[in-house]
């Protein structure tokens, strides 16, 4: 039989193979749906295809296809239906020839070909030639395929790829008979066309050309419609596949893309059902468009956003400078561009889930996630669930999604709450001091300029105002000043604060710009100090002196008359500027609260008090760390840093970086050094010993105060201080007849005083629950708290009456002895042996079963339960709401309890500077009224110690007056 097949060179993805078309025999090959897409979208001209000989075009919609090998970049085939054909043979080089499959078409010989392959029979803009008849067809075509025309080979390619047959499609050869009658049916339509043709040829080539055509479209159809049916939605190029994700702060009106989604959907429709008529894809793409248009959709997918993901939408339009963590069960979860984030700086996986890209982290680890990120110099949002399924069951909303809300936001200088405070996972006071040593001031510093004086702007000079605040110890500093162009002064308060973060105005001058960037650049302790800009508008004077006054009048009501509050008002301009923006800042994080003292307002230049070292001084001498690798090690502070709390560091600082300047005071603290030095009394070592291994308690009532406690931190902190009163309280009588000092005497005896008030609230907690966490158990006499006692009381009842219903229990099952078990906290269930299971009621609940027993609820069961965890998770609400309560009334003994432990850090820094003083064999010096510096063999504190005991420094002596004559050297 003449054979009629057309090969042709065809490239795909660097590859390229010769193909045969076969027309008669019906075979199912597989094929790349990337190649089919590809050959395609670039259809070849018609000189690049070889004709071997008169080709027939095969019946329409009937395909033969030829397959890639399987590469694990080939992405695999497709299985093709293939019309009917004639045999081909294909040729290859000289290579290894594959295995034949039993039971495939390689049974019949090598001449009827065992690979089906397709060639490009189409033209891109022209028609095809009419073929000539098949006897000199099959006379071209065997003698092609022996010597194939040089004009279009290409021999530095290889001319086939291997074709694969496909079992499970192909129809096996012993029954041929729906061959036959399919090869009969296609050479009577064939003699049809040649009674036709002959005479006029035309006709002929159009309608091949019509074929092909035809051909064309249904393989295009076969291409978009040979995937999975359940998967054709999601069947897309590679680059809108993967194409980037949305990003959070993204959030532009996505309704042009609703409907540019529906009419492409309609489109695909309309591609696998071709008998719809024009107007019935046109009306279904109007009523698809109006019900994707009701739901908010992803502009860069077709998939719409969950609910959860809407919730997080919407929370992130109010927070997009916030990386949030949602909490969702026993795990927080990133999402979008925080979860990238998180992935990055957290070392933890981030996946594609739904619209988002996703991360998790476990609950009990928030703690360490959100510090880290934090001192990466991001602002980390907690988004925690507000309801209870409980609750929620028996709400309006009990269908729809868990409620949450922001519940903290945290930064570097606002690190305040349980969230981020190890100290809750700690239940023994010794450990503390192991895991908590974070001892930097952690100041928000808020910096404005008063621009109104035009002659000083154009000449540098500029008048400053800064505001200082520590949230975790609640100490605010403020100052104004003239500044010169270098911006010396600044730098000076810079350097003597070392802020972690900085509030600052959108537009600054340019001198002031280039100190934060020089500022900012240096990493201190492997982090960055962090900048935080905010409108201009809001520095204004005028808008600033407003809310100075809103906030102190709403604040405190009884201090409009009062002088402290007079104070506040008559600060300078730049002051007021500073101040307004720092509380606008800090209602964000829900510490404002802090800044309702005016008392506590102390002046950081303070020049009657204090000295102000210069920042160059500071940096040049190496007060705080050295300039090698900006460390403490090496400086002053290091030296004289023997302290054994955290608030005793930080206060040592500030004597290190704010020296004495009256006589009087430099002398009371002089006096202190020596007498511990020298005193022969055990009650210093005694209150040494009590300072030992101390948490962070300044920090920690701080945390009290702005309520962001855990009941773990509030019993650790009041035990604390309460073992501190009752120990101070017992060396009373042998501080009055051991103890000369002033200064040492009064400080240690006003400790007993100043915190007698913790023993009352130390005596309401019950320690074990308060341990744990438990607020429904934390107080041991609930006279003070009468709603929890009512809702105590309304648990109990249900309790009972469920214990009651227990006897009627026994008498239906008749089993006197049985009683309610509780498994996986599934309380109250009746557990009955499966042999004996034919004795339960019909309208009993099957709660769970093993293969010996079943446990039941039975229906008065089942509803009183249902209620008594209502009351259960009511009670817990009631709880924190007494507990805040709580901490509000402990409140009223903040600053007294603050002033005690100032003592008790003033305390710490004087044996730390008598133990300096001891292991160096310093000697105290003398100060007189008189301007005069006498050392006598000198020698450099930290080169001294540095060098240890190899004594290989040489003492100096100095002797400075104002008198005497000077040289410059």
């Amino acid at each position: 039989m003449p054979m009629f097949w057309d090969t042709a060179t065809m490239q795909f993805s660097g590859r390229t193979m010769t193909a045969a078309v076969i027309t008669q025999l019906p075979c199912y090959t597989r094929i790349p749906l990337g190649f089919w897409r590809e050959m395609i979208a670039t259809p070849p001209s018609l000189s690049h295809l070889r004709r071997q000989g008169p080709a027939s075009a095969p019946p329409h919609g009937k395909f033969a296809a030829c397959s890639l090998p399987q590469t694990p970049g080939n992405g695999g085939g497709l299985a093709l239906p293939a019309g009917p054909c004639r045999r081909a043979t294909t040729t290859r080089p000289a290579m290894s020839r594959r295995k034949p499959v039993s039971g495939s078409l390689s049974a019949a010989g090598p001449a009827h070909g065992r690979q089906a392959v397709l060639s490009r029979f189409f033209h891109s803009t022209g028609s095809l030639k009419s073929t000539s008849c098949p006897t000199e067809a099959a006379a071209k075509a065997n003698h092609g395929s022996a010597a194939p025309s040089a004009s279009t080979a290409q021999p530095h390619l290889p001319p086939l790829v291997a074709t694969e047959v496909n079992k499970g499609k192909k129809r096996p050869l012993e029954k041929d008979g729906p061959v036959k009658k399919k090869a009969k049916k296609v050479q009577e339509k064939e003699e049809r066309n040649d009674l036709v043709m002959p005479g006029n040829p035309e006709p002929k080539k159009c309608l091949r050309t019509r074929t092909v055509s035809k051909s064309l479209e249904k393989l295009k159809e076969f291409c978009c419609d040979s995937a999975v049916p359940q998967n054709r939605v999601q069947i897309a190029p590679l680059q809108e596949r993967f194409a980037v994700l949305p990003k959070c702060t993204d959030f532009e009106d996505i309704s042009f893309q609703r409907a540019k989604n529906a009419i492409s959907s309609e489109d695909s429709k309309s591609q696998v059902n071709q008998k719809d008529s024009q107007f019935g894809l046109s009306h279904r793409t109007h009523e698809n468009l109006q019900k994707t248009s009701d739901k908010p959709s992803n502009k860069r997918s077709k998939s719409i956003y969950t609910p959860l993901e809407l919730q997080y939408i919407e929370m992130k339009q109010q927070h997009k400078d916030a990386i949030l963590c949602v909490e969702c069960g026993y795990k927080y979860r990133f999402f979008g561009e925080d979860a990238e984030i998180a992935a990055r700086e957290l070392n933890i996986y981030c996946h594609l889930d739904h619209n988002f890209m996703t991360a998790s982290i476990p609950t009990h680890r928030l703690f360490v996630h959100v510090r880290r990120l934090v001192a990466k110099g991001y602002k980390v949002g907690v988004v925690k669930q507000t309801e209870t399924a409980a609750l929620k069951a028996i709400g309006d909303n009990k269908s729809s999604l868990f409620s949450r809300k922001l519940t903290a936001l945290y930064t570097k200088s606002t690190l305040i709450g349980e969230d981020v405070n190890p100290l809750i996972k700690l239940d023994d006071a010794v450990d503390v001091d192991e895991i908590l040593t974070d001892t930097s001031t952690s100041y928000l510093l808020c910096i404005y300029e008063n621009k109104e004086n035009i002659k000083d702007k154009k000449m540098g000079n500029i008048f400053i105002g800064i505001v200082g605040v520590q949230p975790a110890t609640g100490e605010v500093v403020f100052d104004s000043f003239q500044d010169s162009p270098s911006r010396s002064e600044l730098e000076t308060r810079i350097s003597s604060l070392q802020p972690v973060e900085l509030l600052l105005p959108s537009d600054l001058s340019e001198q002031t710009e280039m100190l934060i960037h020089r500022v900012t650049a240096i990493s201190m302790r492997d982090d960055r100090i962090r900048v935080e800009r905010m409108d201009k508008v809001y520095f204004e004077y005028s808008h600033a002196f407003q809310a100075v006054t809103e906030f102190y009048s709403k604040v405190v009501d009884d201090i409009k008359d009062s002088q402290s509050f007079s104070g506040i008002i008559n600060l300078d301009k730049p002051v007021i500027c500073s101040l307004a923006a720092i509380i606008r800042y800090l209602k964000e994080f829900n510490l404002e609260k802090m800044l309702s003292t005016p008392e506590n307002f102390k002046q950081l230049s303070r020049e009657m008090e204090f000295m102000t070292i210069n920042g160059t001084t500071l940096r040049n001498l190496e007060i705080l760390q050295n300039q090698t690798d900006m460390k403490t090690k090496g400086s002053l502070l290091w030296v004289l840093d023997h302290t054994k709390t955290s608030f005793g560091r930080r206060n040592l600082k500030k004597w290190v970086t704010q020296p004495l300047l009256k006589l009087r005071e430099i002398n009371a603290r002089l006096d202190a050094v020596s007498e511990v030095l020298l005193s022969e009394s055990s009650v210093f070592g005694q209150i040494e010993n009590h300072l030992y291994k101390l948490p962070d308690i300044e920090r920690g009532l701080c945390s009290i105060y702005h309520k962001k406690c855990s009941t773990q931190e509030f019993f650790l902190i009041v035990k604390t201080l309460y073992h501190l009163q009752s120990e101070f309280q017992a060396l009373m009588p042998a501080v009055n007849s051991h103890v000369q000092s002033n200064l040492l005497q009064t400080v240690i005896l006003e400790v007993p005083e100043l915190l007698s008030p913790v023993e009352h609230y130390l005596k309401i907690l019950n320690e074990q629950a308060a341990k744990i966490g438990n607020k429904t158990e934390l107080f041991k006499d609930l006279s003070n708290f009468p709603l929890i006692k009512q809702r105590k009381d309304e648990i109990q009842e249900v309790t009972d009456k469920i214990q009651i219903h227990l006897q009627e229990i026994r008498k239906i099952l008749k089993n006197p002895s049985a009683q309610y078990v509780t498994v996986s906290g599934q309380e109250f269930m009746i557990e009955i042996k499966n042999s004996a299971i034919s004795c339960i009621p019909a309208d009993w609940v099957k709660v769970g079963s093993t293969k010996a027993v079943s446990r039941f609820h039975s229906p008065f069961v089942v509803e009183n339960y249902r209620h008594l965890n209502q009351l259960r998770e009511q009670l817990v609400l009631d709880c924190n709401t007494e507990w805040l309560d709580f901490l509000e009334n402990f409140n009223k003994h903040y600053h007294s309890l603050c002033k005690a432990v100032h003592h008790l850090a003033t305390i710490d820094c004087i044996f730390s500077l008598a133990k300096v003083a001891k292991q160096g064999d310093y000697c105290r010096p003398t100060l007189q009224e008189e301007k005069r510096i006498m050392i006598k063999n000198g020698r450099h504190p930290v080169i001294d110690v540095l060098l240890g005991e190899q004594d290989q420094y040489v003492p100096n002596s100095t002797n400075l007056s104002d008198g005497c004559c000077r040289q410059y050297i």
